[in-house]
């Protein structure tokens, strides 16, 4: 396989035609080596345009998807970012190669102690990796610039949404399968926010995500 090549027509054929025209994300998935975070069995499918299976039900998201939350999150150099769902680390060394300090969290601790293996051999210094439940909080008394949650949610958690700074972008995608749409939440002031639907797309839940009550007759 010609890995350059198939880069290449990742970028032009799946990730460019879906709207993603930042310079700065583009130039950044020839940077980083999606291929060196996906999981051997499935490294020859790096570049397709599916999603990948890395253990535990979970799944990578497809390459249109993390480029396009990305671009729609508009990460900058002096951002403090908090990724629920750690996963592969490649989404991680993306918001680490725009953002000052990303903290990524993941209920399951082996994709953590793989990430963070991947990650330092990549040279990202400035990324925190814990275990543990976030899909409903983190504590962080500093707050965020930049949340986004990799898994979707039926619900979602108005405490995740209070760690933003003013300013910052919370990237959630809501609702159950089969219709989810991904939403662009800004806190506008203190205790204020806009929400926005960006377009419809469906993935597997977090782990423990909030939902609706279930009724009862």
């Amino acid at each position: 396989m010609d890995i350059e090549q198939s880069r290449f027509n990742m970028v032009e054929q799946q990730i460019r035609p879906w709207d993603v025209l930042d310079q700065d994300v583009l130039d950044l998935l020839f940077k980083v080596r999606r291929e060196d975070f996906v999981p051997p069995a499935h490294r020859a499918l790096a570049f397709v345009d599916m999603e990948l299976p890395i253990g535990h039900g979970q799944k990578m998201w497809t390459p249109k998807l993390e480029a396009r939350t990305l671009q729609e999150l508009d990460v900058q150099p002096a951002d403090r970012v908090l990724e629920i769902g750690t996963g592969s680390g490649y989404f991680t060394a993306l918001l680490a190669s725009m953002a000052a300090e990303v903290v990524s969290v993941d209920i399951f601790p082996d994709f953590t102690a793989s990430a963070t293996q991947k990650l330092r051999a990549h040279g990202f210094g400035n990324v925190v990796l814990h275990s543990g439940d976030a899909a409903r909080d983190w504590a962080d008394d500093a707050g965020f610039d930049v949340i986004v949650l990799t898994g979707s949610t039926p619900l979602l958690s108005d405490a995740l949404v209070r760690r933003l700074r003013v300013g910052g972008r919370l990237f959630a995608i809501t609702g159950e399968a089969p219709v989810m749409e991904a939403r662009l939440v800004t806190c506008t002031a203190p205790g204020a926010t806009r929400s926005v639907n960006l377009f419809e797309t469906c993935v597997a839940p977090l782990v423990n995500a909030p939902r609706p009550a279930a009724f009862v007759f």
